[in-house]
């Protein structure tokens, strides 16, 4: 095999199509699955859940989306990836619909874990896809166009999901909408063409061991291990935030359902946007000055959020707008990481073995950092209930429990994105087949 683009590279109008549909799927991919989090407060009422309750629904949620996207990870490494997505598409977007028609909490649970495995095929896929369609200097600006679907389809929910239960009176009805758009979008992802694996990389890289040994491969390379750190300790706070922002605004900052997730769509959508875009174009550059800028890029991004987050954590209550706008500054820079990990991951493994890769980073955040982020939450939120002046116990316990996760969540997110640039240049090195380009070279180049 020949290093450098070559005749199984998309063309450009390929790799447009490419971009816009995998976009989409994922706005419908975070729109379907951030409906839950916008409802919490009516599931309460209905069926009488405390918040650990509501914290196991959505770790519970991540355990099977993690250990499902571990087995398809390894499926896209071995057939057209377009296909995983397609039926992973049509089977979340069926139990999405079928949510809305439910009459108990139990079956509610069950039809939430088929959702999981659905959207389990999307992110490893996608994210090899656009590592073969983009050769390594592009690569975190194209992942952060995709990564836009995540904020978009958070913002769109946070925007809309209120508005519907308000205007029909049951928080079923988003549930039912939000089924149709998926089964059409199927359809569209069939159509994609596929590059060769590995048609865009630049420098031809082994596989040592894959075929017999391919996880074990995979965690032998230490910039993949730490940006697991980093990633656990993003989704830590990331998940107790979606799964608790709208619930905060309404108990601790009184506001009403569609302000409360309008000011989610703030925090979690509109910054989301602004925090790609920005990581997107800064990872880039910096990967053609060094050959671990991208990671230093997101070190730098949690190294910001913290303060900033942690200040509007210690606001008042009375002071809605201001932690809402202090809140979403400082998550701009938690977004970084979503840019620079995937191409980061291309660059230390061979293309046969990128889903996989992507696969088992994507796993072990979901499986630590989304699956106890909610938990840890709806626990300490239980834990610290108590009346404290005007607020009553559920709005105290809620705000203390987040003023504890989020911090130390992105302290351990600066540690491992930091120590994952450390790693790269020497997996990097290690990774390159002799006589190919040379393997300290940045990248990006």
């Amino acid at each position: 095999m020949t290093p450098s683009m070559d005749r199984g590279a998309l063309t450009r109008g390929g790799r447009g199509w490419l971009l816009v549909t995998l976009t989409l799927a994922n706005v419908i991919n975070f729109y379907d699955r951030t409906i839950p989090a916008v409802i919490v407060e009516p599931l309460k009422d209905e069926f009488g859940l405390s918040d650990t309750v509501i914290g196991l629904l959505g770790g519970s949620f991540t355990i099977v989306y993690a250990i499902a996207g571990v087995l398809l990870g390894r499926l896209a490494d071995r057939v057209p990836r377009r296909f995983v997505m397609a039926g992973g598409l049509v089977l979340w977007s069926l139990f999405t619909g079928a949510s809305g028609l439910v009459q108990g909490i139990v079956l509610l649970f069950v039809f939430r874990l088929a959702v999981g495995i659905g959207e389990a095929s999307y992110g490893p896929a996608s994210n090899a896809l656009i590592c073969d369609a983009y050769e390594p200097r592009r690569r975190s600006r194209a992942i952060s166009i995709v990564s836009l679907g995540i904020p978009i389809g958070l913002l769109l929910a946070f925007l809309t999901v209120g508005v519907l239960v308000e205007a029909t009176g049951t928080w079923r009805a988003p549930f039912v909408v939000a089924a149709v758009p998926g089964l059409l979008l199927a359809a569209a992802v069939l159509l994609i063409k596929e590059p060769r694996r590995g048609a865009s990389d630049t420098v031809e890289l082994r596989a040592e061991q894959e075929e017999s040994h391919p996880y074990r491969t995979v965690l032998r390379i230490r910039t993949i291990t730490w940006l697991m750190v980093a990633g656990v300790g993003l989704q830590i706070p990331t998940y107790g935030i979606a799964t608790f922002i709208v619930p905060l605004l309404q108990r601790y900052f009184r506001l009403s359902i569609v302000p409360a997730s309008i000011g989610a769509g703030a925090i979690l959508g509109l910054a989301g946007i602004a925090g790609l875009l920005l990581g997107g174009r800064l990872a880039d550059r910096a990967a053609d000055s060094h050959p671990s800028g991208r990671l230093l890029v997101a070190a730098a991004g949690f190294a910001a959020a913290l303060p900033l987050t942690l200040v509007a954590l210690l606001l008042g209550s009375d002071a809605a707008a201001l932690f809402i706008a202090l809140f979403a500054v400082g998550w701009t820079g938690t977004q970084f990481l979503s840019a620079v990990a995937s191409p980061a991951i291309a660059d230390v493994t061979p293309p046969d073995l990128r889903a996989t890769a992507i696969a088992v980073y994507f796993a072990s955040f979901n499986l630590i950092g989304a699956t106890i982020g909610p938990i840890l939450v709806g626990v300490l939120s239980d834990a610290f209930a108590t009346p404290l002046g005007q607020l009553d116990a559920e709005a105290v316990g809620l705000h203390r429990a987040l003023l504890v996760i989020v911090p130390i969540g992105l302290a351990i997110a600066v540690l491992g994105s930091w120590r994952a640039s450390r790693a790269l240049p020497r997996d990097r090195a290690a990774m390159a087949v002799a006589g190919g380009a040379a393997p300290s070279a940045a990248p990006g180049r």
